[in-house]
């Protein structure tokens, strides 16, 4: 039986729930700026986490992957928005859709500045074997806010629907093709359901995972110093 690392549980909370916020509030934020008030109206420019949760995509899921051994990453409710306000539908849309990750970009640069200038001012070893605070926060938590910040930009960049990558893909797809793309939406979280849990645990390929190895722990080695 796997040993429950109590720790990195916690950290990995604390670090996953502003990421996750965040996330969702720049998803608001820009629709709101571009003129819709939808999101606003529906309480998700707050940064009250329980406007943002996804019952399977923020607890259930994440837990599952933490069970499982694997990177902790997960998604909250959709923003609601009406791209009728936009002035530009396609690219308002295209907008809302990156801002999210974008958020969550910023953050993990935060996270890392914060980790250079620490890192470049402050005896770090030292304090962490002496004291058990700084132990946690400089060995677990603020790696693990830049990592899951990482990990959530590049799994939401994905062109499968809930995912904000499918509003990328949707602005390079020819208008005459749209119809059928939306149609085809409705049947994509079953197929995103079996890339991310059932297929790594039965056929024993992860190919979300080779992704997010090549993508945010390849960009967090990159970033975030070593010490």
């Amino acid at each position: 039986m796997t040993s429950i690392n109590l720790p990195y549980i916690i950290c990995s909370i604390i670090a996953f729930v502003p990421a996750i916020v965040l996330h969702e509030m720049g998803h608001a934020f820009a629709a709101y700026k571009l003129g819709d008030p939808t999101a606003k109206k529906q309480g998700r420019l707050s940064f009250n986490p329980l406007n943002h949760i996804d019952p399977f995509g923020t607890v259930i899921m994440p837990l599952m992957l933490m069970v499982l051994g694997m990177p902790v990453f997960g998604y909250a409710k959709p923003v609601p928005y009406n791209p009728q306000y936009f002035e530009d539908p396609r690219k308002g849309d295209l907008i809302v859709g990156l801002a999210g990750p974008a958020a969550n970009l910023l953050q993990a640069l935060v996270g890392s500045g914060i980790a250079w200038i620490c890192a470049s001012t402050l005896p770090i070893y030292d304090l962490a074997q002496s004291n058990v605070i700084f132990q946690y926060l400089f060995g677990y938590l603020l790696p693990y806010y830049v990592l899951i910040n990482l990990l959530l930009m590049f799994f939401n960049l994905l062109p499968i629907p809930p995912l904000d990558g499918s509003s990328i893909f949707a602005f390079f797809c020819p208008v005459k093709y749209l119809p059928t793309y939306y149609k085809i939406q409705q049947y994509a979280l079953p197929i995103f359901l079996l890339l991310v849990l059932v297929v790594p645990q039965f056929l024993h390929f992860d190919p979300i995972g080779m992704y997010l190895n090549v993508t945010a722990y390849n960009l967090f080695g990159l970033i975030f110093p070593a010490y």
